[in-house]
Formats: C-alpha cells, structure tokens, sequence
C-alpha cells in the first residue's frame, strides 16, 4: 500500500449564498418561491449582494488609481448592468446592442470602449456617432474608421487593440502572443504610431488584453508588469499624450474541482509598485482593468427541476426540464477539451446523511446534454431542485435557447 494516501479533489465551497432550513436562498427566496414568481421552474436567478461584495473585494485591494470596467458580453441582462452601473467607472462592449444597452444605463460614452475584430461599418458609424471610444483591431478597421469620420464631419475616439508579444501564463482562454485575430500585432503597432497623428483620429490610447479566466497570481502579476512596460513604451510613441489604457482583465473564478478563487492581494500589492515605477512615464493616464465573469460569475445559478429519475444498467440518472440549451458553458461544450463538473446541488436539500452517484441530464435528444457527470449528492426525487453554481456569466446569451424548439429560459436579479 502507497504510504500516500490519495486526497480527494473537491469543489470550492459555495458559501456566497444564504441557506435556510437545508435549502438555497437567493435574495431572501427559496427557489420554489423564485420559481413561483418567474411562473416557471427553468430559470437563472443572479443575487445583487453578491455581485456587489465582489466588486467591493476588488475595490478592497487593487490600488485607487485603477479604474474598473465591466464587460457587458460577461452577462448582459438588463437588470445586471444596471446594478453594475453604480459600482463600476466603465463599461467595456463588444456589439452595437451592448453599446446601447451601455448608453441606456447613463454610462457617459467616455467611459464605453467597444472591442471586437469584425466590426461592421454601420457598428462604427453607431459608435462614431455616439462618441464612444472604438478599440481598433487592425490597419484596415483604422481606415475604414478615418473614411467614416471624414463622410460624417465627426472625430472617431480610437484606442489601438494591441496584440502583445507576451501571454497570459495558465490561463483558461489565451487572448494574446503568437497569431490572433484580435488586435493589432505590437510590432506593427508601432509603425502605425508613427502615421497615426496626421489621420482624423482622436486616439486616446490603447487596450492590452492577453488573456482570461486566470487564476494564478502569479501569471497575472508577470503579465502585469509586460503590460506596463509595453503601456510605457506605446505611450511614449504617441504623437501626443494618450489619456486612456486599458489594462486588460483575466481575472478567473473557480468552476472546477481543485481550483480555489483567486487571491487579490499580492496582485493588488504587485500593482502599486508598478504604479509607482511608472508614475512619470503613465502620469496623468487613466489606467483600467477590465472585468466581466470575475464580477458576476459567482453571484448567479442555474436552476431546473427533476422530471424523472432512472436507472440504466446500475447507473442511476437524474433527467432535468434544463440543459445545454440554456447553459451550454455547464455542459463543456464552449471551450472545454475534456468535460469536467461545474459545482452542482440539489438546491431544496443541501446536505443529507443519504447521498448517491448520479449523473444529471437534460431534456434533449442528445448525450451532450449533461448537467452533472457522476456526481455523488443528497437522494433526489421528481420535482426537486438541480442547481448549477458559478453560472452568472455566459449563460442564456451564450447557449443555444432555440434548439429543438424547448421554452427559453428566465431570468431575475433579487
């Protein structure tokens, strides 16, 4: 026998909610009760408390010179960017109907950037016309953007979308190094800095972003200090004093087991020094991180009930009125190489001394429709409730709600 003894990976403990008599509580409700007042029992349910304790751990450690941006793409409900609005400096947007959903919140346009390669020049002349600040993926897209300022009268705010040499080190989506279809390579970027000041352009400065869904300090803190080093130079080849940089975000939460949620603090230590090594060379410029999952991820869940449980040859399943179609993230089907379990509940008995090995599964005429793969939980019956943790981001807008023609799902924010 191993003289070690195996340890068990487990997930990170979901303690963001409220629990009452053994059952979940968002907002003060029990989920039967959220279910009652949606009139359905499919649904996510985001907890505004929670959205703004992380916005506040943020806050807490990351210097004050920092401003905080929201990614709208993150969760674009309504209800969500609204909360969002007085608690963060910006909102970043990656559409013509995120913009608006930005401007409809009395975000001022100065403070909406809009990233995306493939911009449309009706999405460009939206942006122009509303003076938001457009992040420029390519030589093309900048010239497209000058042709649409000289045709309205009007000066495009730019900011150059760099494509850094560097990466993201350990990180869950890779945004940067190497060829990429975002932004403009950094070499490049340069030379066109060089051209820049004679267009009809007000470039205020640039977006850096490498990488998302990190969860190592460390990684961030060495991406950090490329990233103000390349700010410092960029900024320095300006034509005249660039006013903005986006620093980018990659901030991850924990969705698998084995992952803890990520400690702020040396990253927000590692910030300061950088903010006092380049104070003469960044002085005076605003400096953003941007956020999305980070800020909403942990403060949402998916809920469905049990319609029917069975057991095919000593495999026991639990078949659910929700699935992929609605969360197609939870069912590793956006990115994932191997499908590993988000963290999962019954939500109306949280613990109990009797538990199984079931696996979790949608309505649809498909094996990818998994929720939960043999997940060990509390014993379950038809009409219980499944509860996805981690689910407040990339959820309904990033899923397939039309397929096989199933209701779509709702939504609330309490």
């Amino acid at each position: 026998m191993s003289s070690v003894e195996s340890v068990k990976v487990v997930h990170e403990r979901m303690d963001q909610f409220e629990q009452c008599d053994n059952q979940l509580m968002l907002g003060g409700y029990r989920l039967e009760q959220i279910g009652a007042m949606l009139g359905k029992s499919v649904f996510y349910a985001y907890d505004r408390s929670v959205i703004t304790k992380q916005v506040q751990r943020f806050r807490a450690v990351i210097p004050a010179g920092i401003k905080l941006h929201y990614a709208i793409k993150a969760n674009p409900y309504w209800p969500v960017v609204q909360h969002l609005r007085s608690q963060v400096d910006g909102f970043d947007v990656a559409s013509q109907k995120e913009m608006l959903l930005a401007m409809q919140a009395d975000m001022p346009v100065t403070d909406i950037s809009f990233a995306g390669p493939g911009k449309t020049d009706a999405e460009l002349l939206s942006a122009i016309t509303a003076g938001v600040t457009l992040n420029v993926e390519s030589a093309g897209e900048l010239k497209r953007i000058v042709k649409l300022g000289e045709n309205t009268k009007l000066t495009p705010q730019v900011a150059l979308r760099i494509n850094p040499a560097f990466e993201l080190k350990a990180s869950g989506m890779k945004m940067a190094g190497g060829a990429k279809p975002f932004g403009i390579d950094e070499e490049q970027a340069f030379e066109l800095l060089a051209d820049i000041g004679a267009m009809a352009v007000k470039l205020r400065g640039f977006h850096i972003f490498c990488g998302s869904q990190n969860l190592k300090p460390e990684a961030l803190i060495e991406a950090h200090q490329h990233t103000f080093a390349l700010a410092a130079k960029l900024a320095a080849a300006c034509p005249y004093r660039p006013d903005l940089i986006n620093l980018g975000g990659g901030f991850g939460v924990p969705y698998f087991a084995g992952e803890k949620r990520l400690e702020l603090a040396a990253v927000g230590q590692s910030l300061r020094q950088l903010l006092t090594q380049y104070d003469a060379e960044l002085k005076d410029i605003e400096l953003v991180i941007e956020l999305g999952r980070y800020l909403v991820a942990e403060a949402g869940v998916y809920a469905c009930q049990v319609v029917d449980k069975k057991v095919s040859r000593g495999s026991t399943y639990l078949v659910c009125n929700g699935g992929l179609h609605h969360h197609l993230a939870n069912s590793g089907n956006f990115g994932q190489v191997i499908r590993k379990n988000y963290p999962v509940a019954i939500g109306n008995k949280l613990s109990s001394d009797t538990t199984e090995q079931v696996t979790i599964v949608g309505p649809l005429c498909t094996p990818l429709d998994i929720l939960a793969d043999k997940v060990s939980l509390p014993v379950a019956e038809v009409g219980d409730w499944v509860v996805v943790y981690q689910s407040g981001a990339y959820g309904p807008t990033a899923s397939p709600q039309d397929f096989l023609g199933h209701p779509a799902v709702a939504e609330i924010l309490l």
